[in-house]
């Protein structure tokens, strides 16, 4: 019996060193997104916490181009569950570098089937949100905006537009696939028109937005919903936007199971709380997108905003295969001072002046003095 007593004693002893010890550490989701999201993540991030009370750890790293090199980078050891906002202008190279685990959320009957056609049928990417490309005007200075890409080229507009850099700008790059979509192989042609225009170009969207708010050009690069933005944060109604007879570029983002994640359970959580009402509710005046959950009310803000009844797309494919080659006969002709002729190899050119020299207006560098400002979209 005091056998008995003395083991009882014991057990109980193990029990309260057992019950004594630390509690399991907080599971933690790590989050690759860009830069411009965090507003919206900062107001859905703690309802998500607090759901499955874990923890989130958000990095954001520049805008979506550089976010997909980092995973591609860690491919072979991802540090990354989930990845936010990889558009449809990357969403090929994203599922050839094989750094996505296809998932299709429980809940994914909330999105309209003509967003899941026009951007991953697959399911590696998830669409959260969409919005259209759209030329801006200032109702101060114009009173009749251009109507299409081919209006850009007309003399009344020359040096009167601000746009950005396809290289280091998701808008940038969004517009140069418009033009692509709509010219086919004369897109270079529209391109040389551009320029002979005077078309201005800086490094990013913040940089064209605050040189176009300033009064310095009177037309801009931005998105239908910008008209929108100004309203709610200046209450000013001075910004338009233009639904181009040609129709106007659709970008869609995602977001996606990184291969290799070490909480795939949670990230598939993660996955279907982004496009959940309560999710997306908050995704209108943050990211000044469309949210993809048709159960979602917009904001009235939003009347500000164009209408856009004529989505361009690309076939992420072609995006794939020709992305390089068409970023570099861009640079050869905006930057390099090649002729459309010259890159297509239709005439024959001198490389060198009699003294040796570089021939040509090889020294258009002014695009990479533009100063580096903090960027809405890329």
């Amino acid at each position: 019996m005091r056998r008995f007593a003395a083991l009882f004693i014991l057990l109980l002893l193990v029990g309260a060193i057992g019950a004594a010890r630390p509690v399991k550490a907080q599971e933690e989701l790590t989050v690759y997104s860009y830069d411009s999201i965090e507003w919206w993540m900062k107001e859905i991030i703690p309802i998500f916490e607090e759901k499955y009370g874990v923890k989130v750890n958000l990095v954001l790293i520049g805008d979506a181009g550089e976010v997909l090199n980092r995973l591609i980078l860690e491919k072979d050891n991802p540090q990354a569950d989930v990845v936010v906002g990889i558009d449809n202008s990357y969403l090929a190279k994203a599922i050839d570098a094989d750094v996505l685990e296809p998932y299709k959320p429980e809940n994914v009957d909330v999105i309209p089937q003509w967003i899941i056609d026009n951007f991953d049928p697959t399911f590696h990417l998830t669409p959260y949100d969409y919005g259209y490309i759209a030329i801006n005007y200032r109702k101060d200075m114009v009173q009749n905006p251009p109507t299409s890409l081919e209006d850009l080229t007309k003399p009344e507009w020359k040096g009167k537009l601000i746009i950005e850099d396809p290289r280091t700008s998701s808008p940038g790059m969004a517009f140069l696939l418009w033009t692509i979509a709509v010219y086919g192989d004369d897109w270079l042609y529209y391109w040389e028109k551009l320029k002979e225009n005077d078309v201005q170009i800086v490094e990013g969207w913040s940089a064209a937005w605050s040189a176009f708010t300033k009064g310095e050009y009177p037309l801009v690069l931005s998105y239908a919903t910008s008209p929108a933005a100004t309203v709610y944060y200046e209450n000013n109604t001075n910004i338009g936007a233009v639904a181009f007879k040609e129709g106007n570029y659709l970008q869609i983002e995602g977001v996606g199971l990184v291969k290799g994640a070490k909480h795939p359970d949670l990230a598939k959580k993660f996955i279907e709380f982004l496009i959940s009402e309560e999710a997306q509710e908050k995704l209108p005046v943050n990211q000044w997108m469309y949210p993809v959950n048709k159960n979602v009310q917009l904001p009235e803000v939003f009347q500000y905003a164009v209408k856009i009844d004529k989505p361009v797309t690309v076939d992420p494919k072609a995006i794939e295969e020709n992305y390089e080659a068409w970023l570099k006969q861009w640079t050869e002709l905006m930057v390099e001072g090649k002729s459309a002729d010259e890159i297509l190899g239709k005439t024959t050119t001198e490389s060198t002046s009699e003294n040796g020299g570089i021939c040509g207006p090889a020294l258009i560098v002014a695009l990479a003095v533009v100063p580096l400002l903090l960027r809405r979209r890329g």
